[in-house]
């Protein structure tokens, strides 16, 4: 099982550096087999959080529709960064091997420590947000709440979990759609970002918005 693993991970880094070009970060997707490569390697490299970002589609997409994809995600990447002074935002890869963004909410500005009240800050910043996410309604959402390792799992995945539905509810308070929302999970002090006890850094909220079966559609056609 752990060859076959390095053996996935290696064809995804040559998939992904065959499909390169000149058109930039959106050409990262390639044809079919690219996809479903993808969709693969996301569901081994994601047994951090338990699941890859979205859901393979199990259909082709083509290599211009990854473009496509690419560059729309370029766009949504730079209006996020613009509106979001207080947030990370990064290019990511979700289960189909297509473009998609991550953006990272610090919990220290979201949040009291211990609670899962939003704080007047970060109502602002998730209100610019929900505007964001309704002018790309053709994105679909995960949002994935974590906690450092200062405490257990019974404390810490309820507490992660309550984090991710205030966001979540928040924003479907603003207006955006229930449908937009795909998942809203509480990983506790899974996936740290620093190997730390007491973090910071592992205390946030983590919002991806990757490609609908809609917006694949449309890149297959050419109309996004």
């Amino acid at each position: 099982m752990k060859n076959m693993k390095v053996m996935a991970a290696g064809m995804c880094m040559l998939t992904v550096v065959s499909c390169q070009t000149k058109q930039g970060t959106g050409a990262l997707a390639g044809g079919g087999a690219g996809a479903v490569l993808g969709g693969i390697v996301g569901n081994i490299i994601g047994k951090t959080k338990s699941t890859a970002i979205g859901a393979a589609i199990g259909g082709v997409i083509g290599s211009g529709a990854g473009a496509l994809i690419g560059r729309h995600m370029d766009k949504v990447a730079r209006e996020a960064s613009q509106q979001l002074p207080n947030a990370r935002v990064d290019k990511v890869t979700d289960a189909n091997g297509l473009d998609c963004v991550k953006v990272t909410f610090d919990s220290g500005i979201l949040f009291p420590l211990n609670k899962s009240t939003l704080s007047a800050s970060a109502k602002k910043d998730l209100t610019k947000f929900a505007g964001l996410m309704k002018r790309n309604s053709n994105c679909d959402v995960a949002i994935q709440g974590y906690t450092d390792a200062s405490g257990n799992d019974n404390i810490n995945i309820p507490l992660s979990q309550s984090r991710a539905n205030a966001v979540s509810s928040y924003l479907k308070a603003n207006g955006v759609s229930n449908r937009q929302i795909r998942s809203v999970e509480g990983f506790g002090s899974a996936n740290p970002i620093e190997n730390k006890t007491v973090s910071q850094a592992n205390r946030r909220v983590e919002v991806y918005l990757y490609a609908s079966s809609e917006m694949i559609r449309q890149a297959n056609n050419g109309s996004l």
